[in-house]
């Protein structure tokens, strides 16, 4: 399945940055996950309308409640596995 994935470096825990991104996904139709996975890094990967990855990776750079972002890198990619929310994983 067509995927976003994507690395935020930076000040992304003990904020709102998962719950905000979780409510942003449900809005443009992306299912997924976000989760924490080391000090000041979340991996997030998206699925859905690809027309609508370029959406979320603007609202990420531009309107995410990040206060220290040190850098963020997407990539499309195949996944093997389809989900059918979006999901917070820790």
């Amino acid at each position: 399945m067509k995927s976003l994935h994507c690395i935020v470096k930076g000040k992304v825990q003990g904020g709102n940055f998962q719950g905000w991104l979780q409510k942003q996904a449900e809005v443009l139709g992306l299912t997924g996950w976000v989760r924490n996975i080391a000090d000041g890094e979340a991996e997030i990967l998206a699925q859905g309308d690809p027309g609508k990855f370029e959406d979320f990776e603007e609202m990420i750079r531009t309107e995410a409640p990040l206060p220290e972002v040190e850098d963020i890198r997407f990539e499309e990619i195949d996944h093997d596995k389809a989900y059918d929310v979006f999901k917070m994983r820790g």
